[in-house]
This record gives C-alpha cells, sequence and structure tokens, in this order.
C-alpha cells in the first residue's frame, strides 16, 4: 500500500480537469510532441479556435534542446521550442493561421507570461483556456498560468510523457522529476505570497 504522504504528493502534482469548449490551447514549450498532438486532436474536436505553443529554449541549456521522440516525422531545423510545436501542430491537420506565435519564453513562467503578451498584442481576449502538459509539471502549470491569467477559467489536460500519477514511482527518474516540481511549486508558492503581502500592504 502507498504511504498516504506519498498519496498526497501524487494527488497535488497530477491534475486533470474536465474539458470542456475553450478559446485557446495553451502548449508549454518542450521538445516532447505529443502535448502538440493531443492539442491538435482537441482541435479537430471542436475543444478551440486558438493555439498558443510557448518557448524559445531552456535557460539552463540555452539552445533548442532537440526533439526526443519520433525525429523521423519532426525532422525539421528548430531553432526554438516554437518552431518545433508549431510544426508538430501544422502535421497533426491545425491550419497555420490558427496558430500564434511566442518564441521568446525560456521557462514556464516566461511561457505564461509571454503569452499573455502575445494575447494583448493581438487583441485577443479569452475567457476559456486549457493546458496541454506534461503530467507530471500539471501543478506547476496551473499555479504559473493562474498568476497571469486571473480571470480566465484554466483546464489542466495532462499528456503522457513517460512520467504518470500510475508509474511516477516505478523509476528514480520518474520519483525525482515528481519530488523536483513539489519543490518548485513550494518556491512558487512563497513568490506568490510575497506578493499578496506587498499588494495588501499597497491597500492599506
Amino acid at each position: 500500500m502507498k504511504k498516504r504522504y506519498l498519496q498526497d504528493i501524487e494527488n497535488f502534482i497530477f491534475l486533470e480537469d474536465e474539458l470542456e469548449p475553450a478559446d485557446i490551447i495553451f502548449i508549454p514549450g518542450n521538445g516532447f510532441p505529443q502535448m502538440a498532438e493531443e492539442a491538435a486532436r482537441l482541435y479537430q474536436k471542436g475543444f478551440a479556435k486558438w493555439m498558443l505553443p510557448s518557448g524559445r529554449y531552456s535557460i539552463n541549456l540555452g539552445h533548442f534542446g532537440g526533439v526526443v521522440i519520433n525525429q523521423e516525422r519532426y525532422c525539421g531545423t528548430y531553432k526554438t521550442e516554437w518552431e518545433f510545436l508549431m510544426d508538430v501542430l501544422m502535421k497533426n491537420g491545425v491550419p497555420r493561421d490558427c496558430i500564434l506565435k511566442e518564441d521568446q519564453a525560456t521557462y514556464t513562467y516566461e511561457n505564461a507570461i509571454f503569452s499573455k503578451k502575445r494575447l494583448e498584442e493581438n487583441g485577443i481576449i479569452i475567457r476559456k483556456a486549457i493546458i496541454c502538459c506534461h503530467a507530471f509539471h500539471a501543478r506547476r502549470c496551473q499555479m504559473y498560468y493562474e498568476q497571469i491569467f486571473p480571470e480566465v477559467k484554466l483546464m489542466i489536460h495532462p499528456v503522457d510523457t513517460g512520467i504518470t500519477k500510475e508509474n511516477w514511482l516505478d523509476t528514480d527518474e520518474g520519483a525525482q522529476k515528481v519530488f523536483g516540481e513539489v519543490e518548485r511549486c513550494g518556491i512558487q508558492m512563497w513568490m506568490i505570497w510575497e506578493d499578496i503581502k506587498q499588494s495588501m500592504g499597497k491597500h492599506k
């Protein structure tokens, strides 16, 4: 039987919302095609008009790290995560004019920040959004995007890229990823709390 604290961690990190039609699908930057493939599937089913893949490359690498799987299909010379994700979307049936461009973000919080800027620049107002992300990245995406889009109903749609709610404890890599997400979420919670305290102080 799984220890209760491990179950609590699992329930905290791995989110999944029931989907309904939205205005846009966000895809935080990465080198895995599965998130954009799933976003394209949702587009084909009529869940959203706009797609917004976001990402330049990892701030830690300083360059696009490459396509992780299915390199034979996604074999372009991609300089950014956005170029790669756009290609995945188009090869899976999403028209180019439905794909917005954000190719400057180098980490998840920037994905949210710069995505909002692109929407504002394009005069696009959204009320509901779906986020296609790694299953183990779901909570942190929810926290970041909710911070930047407080008036938007966000629906988290986790995608299986190898580490899931069902198997994260089966490997050292899975456990390390999930425990790392817990740490990052704690840091982000502290930053949000500091912002809240400053905001409260300004309104006293």
